[in-house]
């Protein structure tokens, strides 16, 4: 079982796989510092689109070659997106990356009907394994990036692709926490008839290869000893390994303050397109951006 995130990058290491990665608007200096690393790890190739003498620049005043990376000069960052999603379309790259763009503008080439890199009827969702000092194991985590209040067919398909991306870590049936604000049903909140329906499917085999409970709050999630504070039977026991949200709004702050005042690390991706999409915040350190780099080759 892979318990850490350079655990994760020794396991891509050991493939000696080298990925195709072609990044959009790539004048980034922790994009160019985490490419940088992933290819002389050996499990990378850097293609970087975007304006090319800031890119040499950046490389120049970093200390590193530019030789290592191809750099494919574009006019603007829309272009630069629809390159690097192009390319992953044609088979010349195996991943797609987002640089120094906003969040948006990158979705939009990827989400293109026609030239974009949707799967048909695919639900478009981001998983994200953290790492943080205050918790025993990885915590992944389900969507901080892409639907702002997912429904049920697409809260199904999260946890789909949250046991896909566990799996990879040798976790065989992940616990799956359904987070609210109480344990306790409500008709004040609307997500949890969804979480009942789920935790039923899961009861009759129709969500497969995951132990579900919810609603639960963090603490019975993730802490055993509020667990028999609270004298609440959940399967979960203080002992998630995946907390699946129900907005963009509760997941996207949740773990940002994990890496802000917790000194959590992140690797995280894109699901539910054929080819791994790495999104990341622009302001995200070059260690989490390096460790989605190293992710999405497992994961390609």
């Amino acid at each position: 079982m892979i318990t850490s995130l350079e655990q994760m990058v020794e396991n891509v290491m050991a493939l000696k796989i080298k990925r195709r990665i072609a990044v959009a608007w790539a004048q980034d200096s922790n994009t160019i510092g985490a490419l940088h690393k992933a290819v002389t790890g050996g499990f990378a190739e850097a293609l970087m689109i975007g304006k090319r003498d800031e890119i040499i620049n950046l490389c120049h005043n970093a200390g590193i070659d530019d030789k290592f990376f191809t750099i494919i000069p574009s006019e603007n960052e829309i272009k630069a997106c629809r390159e690097a999603v192009m390319m992953a379309r044609n088979g010349e790259a195996d991943i797609v990356m987002k640089g120094l763009v906003g969040s948006d503008i990158f979705l939009r080439a990827v989400m293109d009907k026609e030239n974009g890199l949707m799967l048909p009827d695919a639900v478009l969702s981001y998983v994200g394994a953290i790492q943080i000092p205050a918790y025993h194991k990885l915590l992944f985590i389900t969507d901080p990036a892409v639907i702002p209040f997912p429904d049920l067919d697409q809260k199904i398909a999260m946890v789909k692709y949250a046991v896909e991306m566990t799996s990879r870590f040798g976790i065989k049936k992940p616990k799956i926490a359904l987070i609210g604000a109480s344990e306790k049903m409500s008709r004040h909140f609307s997500n949890n008839v969804d979480y009942a329906i789920m935790c039923k499917m899961a009861d009759r085999d129709q969500i497969k290869n995951c132990t579900l409970d919810g609603p639960i709050d963090l603490f019975l999630a993730c802490d055993k000893k509020s667990v028999a504070i609270k004298g609440v039977e959940t399967s979960i026991n203080g002992d998630a390994d995946v907390l699946l949200f129900p907005s963009l709004e509760a997941s996207n702050p949740f773990y940002k303050g994990l890496m802000l005042f917790a000194s959590g690390e992140l690797a995280g991706l894109i699901r539910g397109t054929p080819k791994p999409v790495v999104l990341m915040s622009r302001s995200e350190s070059e260690k989490s951006k390096y460790f989605c780099i190293a992710l999405s080759c497992l994961m390609a």
